[in-house]
Protein backbone atom coordinates (compact mmCIF):
# COMPACT_ATOMS: atom_id res chain seq x y z
CA UNK A 1 0.00 0.00 0.00
CA UNK A 2 3.01 2.10 0.08
CA UNK A 3 2.58 5.49 -2.59
CA UNK A 4 5.27 7.56 -1.87
CA UNK A 5 8.89 6.72 -2.50
CA UNK A 6 11.42 8.92 -0.75
CA UNK A 7 14.92 7.64 -2.96
CA UNK A 8 18.28 9.52 -2.23
CA UNK A 9 21.62 8.45 -2.41
CA UNK A 10 24.34 9.72 0.33
CA UNK A 11 26.94 11.33 -1.80
CA UNK A 12 23.78 12.90 -3.83
CA UNK A 13 25.47 10.71 -7.12
CA UNK A 14 21.99 10.99 -9.20
CA UNK A 15 23.45 7.71 -11.12
CA UNK A 16 22.97 5.66 -7.96
CA UNK A 17 19.01 6.64 -8.27
CA UNK A 18 18.63 6.47 -11.86
CA UNK A 19 16.59 2.76 -11.96
CA UNK A 20 15.18 3.50 -8.32
CA UNK A 21 13.39 6.61 -10.01
CA UNK A 22 12.58 4.19 -13.03
CA UNK A 23 10.83 1.47 -11.47
CA UNK A 24 8.65 3.72 -8.98
CA UNK A 25 7.68 5.79 -12.05
CA UNK A 26 7.13 2.23 -13.80
CA UNK A 27 4.93 1.32 -11.51
CA UNK A 28 2.44 4.08 -11.19
CA UNK A 29 3.65 5.36 -7.67
CA UNK A 30 5.40 8.29 -6.55
CA UNK A 31 8.55 9.16 -6.88
CA UNK A 32 10.20 11.43 -4.40
CA UNK A 33 13.53 12.66 -4.90
CA UNK A 34 16.36 14.01 -2.29
CA UNK A 35 18.73 16.10 -1.51
CA UNK A 36 21.03 14.98 1.53
CA UNK A 37 21.88 18.24 2.92
CA UNK A 38 25.75 18.86 4.62
CA UNK A 39 27.87 21.04 5.26
CA UNK A 40 31.09 21.33 3.23
CA UNK A 41 33.82 23.73 1.20
CA UNK A 42 32.08 21.38 -1.77
CA UNK A 43 28.54 21.57 -0.89
CA UNK A 44 26.51 24.85 -1.79
CA UNK A 45 23.12 26.31 -3.53
CA UNK A 46 24.68 25.58 -7.30
CA UNK A 47 25.16 22.13 -6.09
CA UNK A 48 22.16 21.08 -4.96
CA UNK A 49 20.68 23.13 -7.69
CA UNK A 50 21.97 21.02 -10.24
CA UNK A 51 21.50 17.46 -8.05
CA UNK A 52 17.81 18.61 -8.25
CA UNK A 53 17.60 19.32 -12.14
CA UNK A 54 19.32 16.25 -12.70
CA UNK A 55 16.94 13.97 -10.70
CA UNK A 56 13.55 16.35 -12.29
CA UNK A 57 14.80 15.13 -15.59
CA UNK A 58 14.60 11.69 -14.25
CA UNK A 59 11.20 12.41 -13.94
CA UNK A 60 10.58 12.86 -10.45
CA UNK A 61 7.42 13.81 -8.50
CA UNK A 62 8.70 15.85 -5.57
CA UNK A 63 12.04 16.50 -4.26
CA UNK A 64 12.88 16.26 -0.68
CA UNK A 65 15.66 17.96 1.35
CA UNK A 66 16.69 15.84 3.86
CA UNK A 67 18.25 17.32 6.65
CA UNK A 68 19.44 14.52 8.47
CA UNK A 69 22.23 16.15 11.24
CA UNK A 70 20.22 19.21 11.80
CA UNK A 71 22.56 21.68 10.38
CA UNK A 72 19.90 23.28 8.17
CA UNK A 73 20.12 26.48 9.66
CA UNK A 74 17.02 28.58 8.95
CA UNK A 75 18.33 31.51 6.33
CA UNK A 76 20.01 28.64 4.69
CA UNK A 77 16.74 27.09 4.57
CA UNK A 78 15.36 30.03 3.42
CA UNK A 79 17.95 30.31 0.70
CA UNK A 80 17.76 27.09 -0.48
CA UNK A 81 13.87 26.57 -0.74
CA UNK A 82 13.52 29.39 -2.22
CA UNK A 83 16.65 28.98 -5.57
CA UNK A 84 14.88 25.60 -5.99
CA UNK A 85 11.37 27.11 -6.03
CA UNK A 86 12.38 29.66 -8.20
CA UNK A 87 14.05 27.78 -10.79
CA UNK A 88 12.12 24.89 -10.76
CA UNK A 89 8.13 23.88 -10.41
CA UNK A 90 8.34 21.33 -8.31
CA UNK A 91 6.77 20.42 -4.94
CA UNK A 92 10.00 20.89 -2.28
CA UNK A 93 9.87 19.35 1.17
CA UNK A 94 11.38 19.62 4.39
CA UNK A 95 12.85 16.58 6.60
CA UNK A 96 14.86 18.11 9.33
CA UNK A 97 16.21 16.93 12.61
CA UNK A 98 16.13 17.91 15.85
CA UNK A 99 19.83 17.49 17.21
CA UNK A 100 21.05 21.65 17.01
CA UNK A 101 17.46 22.79 18.25
CA UNK A 102 16.85 24.93 15.11
CA UNK A 103 14.38 22.43 13.28
CA UNK A 104 11.36 24.35 14.31
CA UNK A 105 12.82 27.57 13.21
CA UNK A 106 14.20 26.21 10.06
CA UNK A 107 10.51 24.97 9.07
CA UNK A 108 8.84 28.03 9.64
CA UNK A 109 11.80 30.19 6.85
CA UNK A 110 11.18 27.16 4.78
CA UNK A 111 7.95 27.48 4.64
CA UNK A 112 8.29 31.18 4.11
CA UNK A 113 10.57 30.49 1.05
CA UNK A 114 7.89 28.18 -0.53
CA UNK A 115 8.04 24.90 1.06
CA UNK A 116 5.20 22.88 0.61
CA UNK A 117 5.37 19.90 3.16
CA UNK A 118 7.47 19.52 6.30
CA UNK A 119 7.98 16.19 8.17
CA UNK A 120 7.30 16.09 11.75
CA UNK A 121 6.53 13.68 14.57
CA UNK A 122 4.07 13.49 17.38
CA UNK A 123 5.12 15.58 20.51
CA UNK A 124 6.20 12.98 22.88
CA UNK A 125 8.75 11.66 20.02
CA UNK A 126 9.53 14.48 19.10
CA UNK A 127 12.70 16.99 19.04
CA UNK A 128 16.01 15.71 20.53
CA UNK A 129 17.16 13.61 17.13
CA UNK A 130 13.88 13.22 15.52
CA UNK A 131 11.83 15.73 13.90
CA UNK A 132 10.00 19.10 15.24
CA UNK A 133 6.45 18.16 16.93
CA UNK A 134 3.55 18.34 15.06
CA UNK A 135 1.71 20.10 17.46
CA UNK A 136 3.77 23.06 17.59
CA UNK A 137 4.47 23.81 13.69
CA UNK A 138 0.70 23.49 13.71
CA UNK A 139 0.40 26.38 16.47
CA UNK A 140 3.37 28.09 14.82
CA UNK A 141 1.14 28.98 11.48
CA UNK A 142 -2.42 29.66 13.25
CA UNK A 143 -4.00 32.77 12.14
CA UNK A 144 -1.46 32.89 8.83
CA UNK A 145 -2.09 31.71 5.42
CA UNK A 146 -0.07 28.75 5.87
CA UNK A 147 -2.36 27.46 8.32
CA UNK A 148 -3.16 23.79 8.29
CA UNK A 149 -6.76 22.63 8.96
CA UNK A 150 -5.46 19.06 11.32
CA UNK A 151 -8.11 18.51 13.98
CA UNK A 152 -6.07 19.21 17.73
CA UNK A 153 -8.55 16.58 19.62
CA UNK A 154 -7.04 14.07 17.44
CA UNK A 155 -3.73 14.46 17.39
CA UNK A 156 -3.69 15.10 21.19
CA UNK A 157 -5.11 10.98 21.31
CA UNK A 158 -2.25 10.01 19.70
CA UNK A 159 0.27 11.94 21.45
CA UNK A 160 -1.54 10.42 24.47
CA UNK A 161 -1.09 7.23 22.93
CA UNK A 162 2.67 7.64 22.71
CA UNK A 163 3.47 9.18 25.78
CA UNK A 164 2.07 6.41 27.45
CA UNK A 165 4.23 4.33 25.09
CA UNK A 166 7.17 6.05 25.51
CA UNK A 167 7.26 6.12 29.35
CA UNK A 168 6.64 2.20 29.31
CA UNK A 169 9.35 1.58 26.52
CA UNK A 170 11.99 3.99 28.14
CA UNK A 171 12.78 5.29 24.63
CA UNK A 172 14.35 8.30 25.20
CA UNK A 173 18.01 7.66 25.95
CA UNK A 174 19.83 9.39 29.17
CA UNK A 175 23.10 9.46 27.01
CA UNK A 176 20.83 11.62 24.06
CA UNK A 177 20.62 15.68 25.47
CA UNK A 178 17.98 17.85 24.38
CA UNK A 179 20.62 20.01 22.38
CA UNK A 180 23.52 18.84 20.71
CA UNK A 181 26.13 22.32 20.72
CA UNK A 182 28.57 20.09 18.87
CA UNK A 183 26.28 18.91 16.02
CA UNK A 184 27.52 21.43 13.56
CA UNK A 185 30.93 20.52 13.77
CA UNK A 186 30.47 16.64 14.01
CA UNK A 187 27.59 16.32 11.39
CA UNK A 188 26.54 13.46 13.04
CA UNK A 189 22.57 12.22 12.51
CA UNK A 190 20.42 11.38 14.80
CA UNK A 191 19.89 7.83 13.62
CA UNK A 192 23.71 7.29 13.93
CA UNK A 193 23.80 8.76 17.22
CA UNK A 194 21.55 6.44 18.49
CA UNK A 195 23.29 3.21 16.90
CA UNK A 196 26.68 4.77 17.77
CA UNK A 197 25.52 4.46 21.31
CA UNK A 198 24.39 1.08 21.52
CA UNK A 199 27.30 0.02 19.54
CA UNK A 200 29.65 1.44 22.38
CA UNK A 201 27.11 0.37 25.00
CA UNK A 202 27.28 -3.65 23.37
CA UNK A 203 31.74 -2.42 23.80
CA UNK A 204 31.47 -1.42 27.32
CA UNK A 205 32.96 1.96 25.40
CA UNK A 206 30.20 4.51 26.00
CA UNK A 207 32.82 6.75 27.61
CA UNK A 208 34.43 7.05 24.59
CA UNK A 209 31.46 8.42 22.94
CA UNK A 210 33.05 12.36 22.91
CA UNK A 211 36.29 10.82 21.45
CA UNK A 212 34.17 9.30 18.70
CA UNK A 213 32.51 12.12 17.58
CA UNK A 214 35.78 14.13 17.81
CA UNK A 215 37.45 12.06 15.32
CA UNK A 216 34.54 11.58 13.01
CA UNK A 217 35.28 15.44 11.23
CA UNK A 218 38.90 14.05 11.03
CA UNK A 219 37.96 10.70 8.78
CA UNK A 220 34.87 12.83 6.76
CA UNK A 221 37.12 15.49 5.47
CA UNK A 222 40.11 12.86 4.92
CA UNK A 223 37.40 10.52 2.49
CA UNK A 224 36.25 14.03 0.86
CA UNK A 225 33.62 15.06 2.84
CA UNK A 226 30.47 12.61 2.35
CA UNK A 227 27.27 13.40 4.17
CA UNK A 228 26.92 11.54 7.12
CA UNK A 229 23.77 9.42 5.88
CA UNK A 230 23.04 5.68 5.71
CA UNK A 231 25.00 3.58 4.17
CA UNK A 232 28.08 6.29 4.91
CA UNK A 233 26.65 6.67 8.51
CA UNK A 234 27.82 3.33 9.53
Amino acid sequence: GISIFRIFDALNDVRNMEKAIEITKREGAHAQGNICYTISPFHNIKHYIDCARRQINLGIDSLNIKDMAGILTPYAAYDLVRAIKSEFDISVQLHCHSSSGMATVSYLKGIEAGADIVDCASAPLALYTSQPAVETVLAMLRGTDKEVNINMDKLKIVSDYFEALSERKNLMRPKQSSIDIAVITHQVPGGMVSNLIAQLEKQKALDKLDDVLEEIPKVRTDLGYPPLVTPTSH
